[in-house]
């Protein structure tokens, strides 16, 4: 990935984080993290990766999140310079969900052991 790609992913990370938590008005969007950013070579299209502290089901998430997407994009290119905004898609991040359960499957293995 090219520098410039990490360093677009890496401030609309920022950029949409200080959004959920500063200029949205929904709960649910106080209760967002971002996980990290992937943006297409032509600037198009970007997967925003984010998990949750609400125990609300996966889909209904991605769903709430995706319908405010299209606010997060035009705050977006309100505050970041771009010849043209990605359009945003949110995914929730499974990856720290499957690092938890890796981490209480060795525990369960050490205590067994002890």
């Amino acid at each position: 990935m090219s520098v410039k790609i990490e360093r677009i992913n890496s401030e609309l990370a920022k950029i949409i984080s200080e959004i959920l938590a500063y200029e949205t008005r929904d709960e649910l969007m106080h209760t967002i993290t971002i996980t990290s950013v992937e943006t297409s070579k032509d600037l198009s299209y970007s997967k925003v990766f984010f998990t949750s502290i609400k125990d609300l089901p996966i889909n209904e998430l991605e769903k709430e999140m995706n319908e405010a997407s299209d606010f997060v994009r035009k705050k977006v290119a309100e505050k970041i310079d771009l010849r043209q905004t990605p359009k945003i898609k949110f995914i929730y991040d499974k990856s720290i969900e499957y690092g938890n359960k890796i981490e209480k499957i060795i525990a369960e293995i050490n205590e067994e052991k002890a």
